[in-house]
Formats: structure tokens, C-alpha cells, sequence
């Protein structure tokens, strides 16, 4: 059988001139996880339309297609096509499970939720022409998932090749994140074994690793048999945690021992009641302040994740989180307009309030407003948003920033890391058309894999517990954060 599985591009990221770096970190590793499933006979092809020209005309058996919101039109027009020349197309993804009717006239069969039940299910059934429409996810483990099929990723055209997720959601409920949702009717947290996972990273090649979990910090026993287990294989990585994870317990210095040099962190706010709008619990009554130097006493670099567009933001907000950011050493920041994604409680809540503007899924980018704002008119935040990025990404600021580290090393790393980031687009550009992206590797394990401990202090829960009790009366109140923090969609540094 002939099997084209594909990744269409983000409305976003569809200029076959331009290339941003962001939109040739990860491979496709969701649909490279359900190859896994394929027999060996079968003639797989996957192409990701982000670091590669989709070809259309060739004459697969089974198409499947993972479906974002900013590319569910180009999925759409990509099913259509391939249904016409008698391809049986099955549809999948976030977006699929938040609007199936709108999915569904345009596949043979779609999935809701997570596949790892659904798809073997499917095959059997294929194979004896009994396939059903609708195949929507029930029992949710990840046990005796098959090894991803990375013999199927073009790894040479990635910055970050070496991707991978060790569990599914988030034990979170934050009412703009699309979760609640996509794992509706089973459980929305939950893990790998740790066994299973270290064989995975056994058979990843070279240093670097990049976790795209939700929350790689979110069961504590799992996450520490991890760590525990990476010792000792001197790999560096990246990965996603919450302000509360950082700060309780010590799980955050065995990732450190273990080789976490980069840390996504959604603060999203500074406003607790804007945390409340956003059922952000785990950001309440913390000091996000406290997040900042635990994670670079341990020689953790931080990207900070912000939201803009909370009913409670005034027209200051932009100057606070640039501000913040900048005297705190992060070293790079996220910036996104508040997004209601369907299916969300936060869309709920828009829809019934009459406040949705428009369901253009292309606009669903972070990047424009959707919505009816209170406070700030839709211009004001979205100028604000392009000043906010500008400002923290001038060569002021991240000189700034990065004189904010005491050891030389870490400050050579944060200017290294924010200056590439941001500054060198043209460069990184004619590294991905010149398909020469995999020679940069090597200088970003470089980077990352110095660990500092700028106080020369004993690393762990004791430094951070001494600093603590010194601190509560000696930070600075432009440090302090008015009593609160936030949380956030997307990357890592």
C-alpha cells in the first residue's frame, strides 16, 4: 500500500521565498509516531510543506493529514485533491477534534483526539473495507507505542532534529489552551514509561534534544525516573514547565544535573486577575521573580512566554513585560495576542458574549485580533504587540539583558542565543534554502551545553531556599511583579 503522510504549512509560514527559522525547528514527529504503525511493507512518504515543495501528483492509497488551525484551509483544498484522484484521505489534528463537522466533508474517515488507539484500530479495519467515519480517541496510554519512525524524517533539513514528546496534555486547565478539548472523554494528562522514553533517547543521535512536551515537568515521579536515568548520558535539552514547577520541590535541579540548559515558561501576566480570566491557578500568588533566579543559578536559560489581550490589560502592559524581561536577564521572549481557538473555553465564552469578529481560521495565528477587545482598541494591541517584539529584540536591550549575569559565560550565551534568535534572520534564511541548516547544530549544543553556576554556589533546592529567605526583603519592587504571573502556548528557546 501507498501511504502520503503530510503536514501542510501554516497560513503563516507559506512563502516559498522566505523561510523564518522557527518553521524548520521540529519534524513532523506526530505523524512520523503513527507510521510506527504501518506494515513494513507499505511505501511511506512524509512530507512537511515547511522545509520541503509538497508534490501533488503522485497517486497514493491512504492520505493523512494533520490538521492545524492556521493550515486547515490549505489541509482542506490538499484532501480534496487527493480524494478526487481516488485516494482514501483521512483528517486528524487539533483542529479536526475542535470542529469535526467542518472537517468532515472533506475526508474519507477523521480522528478526534489522540491516535494511538484510533489508528491500529483503523488499519485492521481498512484492511477489511469495514472503516468507520469517525474514529474518536477512548483509551489514552502510551504503552507499547512502537518506535517512531524517524527513518521517515528528512532530519538534515531541521535545526532540531532530535524532537520528541515523552507524554500527551498537561495536568492544566488554563481556559485559552486548546487541551481540555483535544483530549475530551479520557484523560488529558499522562506519561510514557520511563524505560520507554530512555530507550527512545538512547536511539537519538549527537547531544541535543528538544522535549515538545506540554509540560515535561508535569507528573513529578515520572519526570525525576527520567532525569535520573539521563544522567550520566551527557545529553543537553529543552523543554516546557510551569512557574509552580520550577519553584516546588527540587525536580527542576535533577533536570538541571541531567542536562536542561533551556526552559519555556508561561508567565503570560502579571495580572492576577487576568490569571483568574484564564483559570491560571498555578501562576497565582507566585513570584515570578524567584522563577528567574532559580533557573539561572542553575545556568537555565529562560524564554518567557506573554500574553497580551487579557481584559485587564491597560495600555502599559507592553512596557511592563518588555521591561521585566530585559531586567531579569530572560533570553528570549514570546509574544502572543490572545487567541480564542474553537473549541476553547476561552471561545465559548467570546461566542456567547457576541465577540468573536471573525472565524477566518487563517487570522487564528497569535498574531492578529479576532476578537472584540475591552480596554485597548484591536490597533492599540496590535501595535503594541509589534513594539514589544521590536524593543525587546533591539541590540540595546539584549546587551541589557545579558549584562544582567554575573559569570562571562552566561552572558556570552545570552547574547549568542537572543542575537542568533532574532537578529540574523537573513542569514538562517539562506542556511534553510541552501539546505545547510544541520551545520549549525554543533554551535548550538555548543552554546548550550556550558553549564553555568555564576555564584560558584552549591547547586540545587539549598542555594534557592537560602536565597529565598534573604530575598523576600531585599528585592527590588520594579523586581517584585505586582504579586502575580500568567501562562503560554508555544516554543522554547
Amino acid at each position: 500500500m501507498k501511504v502520503k503522510m503530510i503536514l501542510p504549512a501554516l497560513a503563516e509560514a507559506e512563502s516559498p521565498f522566505w523561510r523564518p527559522i522557527k518553521y524548520s525547528l521540529f519534524p513532523p514527529v506526530g505523524l512520523a509516531t503513527l507510521a510506527a504503525y504501518l506494515s513494513p511493507d507499505d511505501e511511506i512518504d512524509l512530507q512537511d510543506q515547511h522545509v520541503e515543495k509538497l508534490r501533488l501528483d503522485d497517486a497514493p492509497d491512504l492520505v493523512i493529514i494533520q490538521v492545524y488551525i492556521t493550515n486547515a484551509y490549505r489541509s482542506y483544498k490538499i484532501a480534496d485533491h487527493y480524494r478526487r484522484k481516488g485516494a482514501y484521505v483521512l483528517l486528524g489534528g487539533l483542529h479536526v477534534t475542535a470542529l469535526p463537522e467542518e472537517a468532515m466533508p472533506h475526508a474519507d474517515s477523521i480522528f478526534l483526539g489522540p491516535a494511538e488507539d484510533t489508528f491500529p484500530q483503523f488499519l485492521k479495519e481498512f484492511k477489511r473495507r469495514a472503516q468507520k467515519k469517525v474514529y474518536r480517541s477512548a483509551v489514552r496510554t502510551l504503552a507499547n507505542v512502537p518506535p517512531i519512525r524517524r527513518d521517515l524524517i528528512k532530519r538534515e533539513r531541521y535545526l532540531v532534529p532530535n524532537s520528541l514528546v515523552v507524554s500527551r496534555g498537561c495536568p492544566h486547565h488554563c481556559n485559552f489552551c486548546y487541551k481540555d478539548a483535544f483530549y475530551s472523554g479520557g484523560r488529558s494528562f499522562y506519561t510514557q514509561k520511563v524505560d520507554d522514553a530512555l530507550a527512545e533517547i538512547e536511539r537519538l543521535p549527537g547531544r541535543h534534544l528538544y522535549f515538545l512536551d506540554d509540560h515535561l515537568l508535569g507528573n513529578k515521579r515520572f519526570a525525576a525516573a527520567l532525569f535520573d536515568g539521563m544522567r550520566g548520558m551527557k545529553r543537553v535539552f529543552q523543554g516546557a514547565a510551569t512557574v509552580s514547577s520550577i519553584l516546588d520541590g527540587d525536580l527542576i535541579e535533577k533536570a538541571a544535573d541531567a542536562g536542561l540548559r533551556s526552559v519555556f515558561i508561561g508567565f503570560e501576566t502579571f495580572s492576577p486577575e487576568n490569571l483568574k480570566q484564564s483559570n491560571k491557578k498555578q501562576n497565582l500568588e507566585r513570584d515570578y521573580t524567584k522563577v528567574v533566579r532559580r533557573l539561572h543559578d542553575l545556568g537555565i536559560m529562560i524564554n518567557g512566554s506573554f500574553v497580551f489581550g487579557l481584559d485587564n490589560d491597560d495600555k502599559d502592559v507592553f512596557r511592563r513585560a518588555v521591561d521585566w524581561g530585559v531586567q531579569n536577564g530572560i533570553t528570549t521572549a514570546t509574544y502572543h495576542l490572545l487567541t480564542p481557538y474553537p473549541g476553547t473555553p476561552l471561545y465559548q465564552c467570546l461566542e456567547q458574549e457576541g465577540r468573536i469578529l471573525t472565524k477566518n481560521w487563517d487570522l487564528y495565528d497569535t498574531r492578529h485580533i479576532v476578537y472584540r477587545t475591552q480596554n485597548l482598541s484591536a490597533d492599540e494591541l496590535e501595535q503594541g504587540y509589534k513594539q514589544a517584539y521590536r524593543e525587546f529584540y533591539s541590540w540595546k536591550n539584549i546587551f541589557r539583558g545579558s549584562s544582567v549575569h554575573p559569570s562571562l559565560t552566561h552572558k556570552l550565551r545570552h547574547l549568542l542565543y537572543t542575537g542568533g534568535w532574532k537578529k540574523f534572520e537573513p542569514l538562517w534564511n539562506f542556511l534553510i534554502k541552501t539546505r545547510c541548516l544541520k551545520r549549525m547544530l554543533p554551535l548550538l549544543e555548543t552554546i548550550l551545553g556550558t553549564r553555568t553556576n555564576p555564584k560558584n554556589l552549591p547547586s540545587g533546592g539549598e542555594v534557592f531556599k537560602r536565597q529565598t529567605i534573604k530575598s523576600e526583603k531585599a528585592v527590588s519592587r520594579t523586581a517584585r511583579l505586582d504579586a502575580s504571573p500568567a501562562k503560554s502556548p508555544a516554543l522554547a528557546p
